[in-house]
């Protein structure tokens, strides 16, 4: 069996959410199969289609987003990482 190489716990949630283009220009519909602190695992069509990056909303009216980085994708499903916020300077 393959080691858990996570740094964070996960939960199944089963969550519906929207994959949303960084200047907000289209949205897809996804399902959160599970979600960490540190990135979650999406149910999407064509998951080929993406971009790398994107923002993940949470919430019915889009007000939690998450910017994701695809770190793994499968036929229908994809391993997102979140990103940091930049620091305030």
């Amino acid at each position: 069996m393959a080691a858990n190489r996570r740094k964070s716990v996960r939960r199944a949630i089963g969550y519906g959410a929207k994959v949303v283009a960084p200047d907000g220009s289209w949205n897809r519909d996804c399902r959160v199969l599970d979600v960490s602190a540190t990135g979650a695992k999406l149910a999407i069509d064509r998951p080929e289609d993406l971009p790398r990056d994107f923002f993940l909303a949470l919430a019915m009216h889009g007000n939690a987003l998450r910017r994701c980085r695809v770190v793994w994708s499968k036929t229908s499903e994809i391993g997102v990482k979140f990103e940091q916020r930049k620091a305030a300077t």
